[in-house]
């Protein structure tokens, strides 16, 4: 008796190869999947794609539907299949055929605009994610692509470095916008290498080339400071002493990197005086920030707007003369220049461009280099966390 012949079992969703009742020149019709159903577990019927004389025939044909390779008549090429060459040799050809069009599809994907990246970026970092984002955080994604408007309908695949240096030399925006700006391109490439969409990352040497636009503003007096440690159970007060003892601009507290573990705060951010900004968390506010983050997750749980009219309520409240958030980050420069923190390090913490080369060269400084600096401003004994 003639031993049955065995042929590759068709997995789940491949489709399938049935052999036809009666004499037929073609007994074997080759079907795609069935994705339309009717009812449960019945799906309607499909059309076969085409119909040979040979199971190997129809395998190889289905594989090269899968693949995209597949047109009408190409069962006809295969009419000198060879019975005897082995099963791994067939295989071998059609895994090739398979290959091929995997990388045209790949390069299909390459094709896709800077908008459409965006799109799969955000979706990744927002949706899929099972880290929990802030609204504020997501307001600030949306609000970086929306001003590179003249990236969305571009091949993300095809921009350069000039591309986005361009988009952020030309953007009119405050030098805060820029470091969202930059920041998402950051992201967007990270995300994009990860899924092979791009064949490096453009962004690593774009900058921002304009000068900081620090508003002018009016530090807290010792009297004032005192004032605010006397009120720190306060949340508007408590976030407003964390500013004014590590010196960010509000909105990077939106986004800002908190390592309870290790004390600090880093900025990720690259601009002309640096990257991945780094303040260690000054022991005096440590349970402040410990206690915030503890609480919301976060150290910023509203948007800049909300806290600045919360901040002018609450120092009315407390008796003492308006003041806005940014003038928490000139407190805490004045503490420096006052404790008498090293002047470079100071220019470090509050991400100021050196004008000395040998300085921004060669002065890099280690976190505990520069907690041994900041932990040189004095906070009452009295007022201590």
């Amino acid at each position: 008796m003639a031993r049955k012949k065995k042929y590759p079992k068709l997995s789940n969703g491949c489709g399938s190869i049935k052999k036809l009742s009666g004499k037929r020149r073609n007994p074997y019709g080759i079907y795609p999947p069935a994705t339309d159903l009717i009812a449960p577990g019945q799906y309607a019927p499909v059309k076969a794609i085409c119909y040979v004389d040979d199971y190997m025939k129809g395998f190889a044909v289905l594989t090269a539907w899968h693949a995209g390779t597949y047109y009408p008549g190409f069962e006809r090429t295969l009419n000198d299949f060879d019975q005897s060459r082995t099963l791994n040799s067939a295989m071998d050809n059609i895994l090739l055929d398979y290959l091929q069009s995997a990388r045209v599809e790949q390069n299909k994907e390459k094709t896709a605009t800077f908008a459409e990246v965006y799109e799969g970026f955000y979706r990744d970092k927002y949706e899929d994610s099972k880290k929990t984002y802030s609204k504020a955080s997501m307001d600030c994604t949306r609000a970086a692509f929306k001003n590179c408007a003249e990236l969305h309908d571009k091949s993300f695949a095809d921009l350069r470095y000039n591309d986005l240096q361009n988009v952020i030399d030309n953007c009119p925006k405050k030098h805060s916008s820029l470091e969202l700006i930059l920041s998402l391109f950051h992201q967007m490439y990270a995300y994009a290498e990860k899924f092979e969409l791009c064949e490096k990352d453009y962004s690593v040497h774009v900058k921002i080339k304009k000068a900081e636009d620090d508003e002018h503003g009016v530090p807290f007096s010792d009297d004032e400071l005192a004032i605010l440690w006397q009120h720190k159970e306060d949340p508007v007060v408590e976030f407003l002493l964390i500013m004014c003892y590590s010196g960010y601009r509000i909105k990077a507290y939106e986004t800002i990197e908190v390592n309870l573990k290790e004390k600090y705060f880093r900025d990720g951010v690259k601009t002309d005086s640096g990257k991945d900004r780094i303040v260690p968390i000054h022991s005096g506010i440590y349970a402040l920030v410990k206690h915030r983050i503890k609480k919301q997750g976060t150290i910023l749980d509203i948007t800049p707007n909300t806290f600045r009219n919360r901040m002018y309520e609450t120092l009315e409240q407390i008796g003492m003369q308006r003041h806005t958030p940014h003038d928490a980050r000139h407190t805490f420069s004045m503490l420096c220049e006052k404790y008498h923190v090293n002047e470079n390090d100071r220019k470090r913490m509050l991400g100021h461009a050196f004008q000395d080369i040998t300085n921004k060269v060669y002065g890099h400084r280690t976190v505990e280099e520069l907690r041994i600096e900041i932990e040189k401003i004095k906070i009452p004994v009295k007022n201590s966390t």
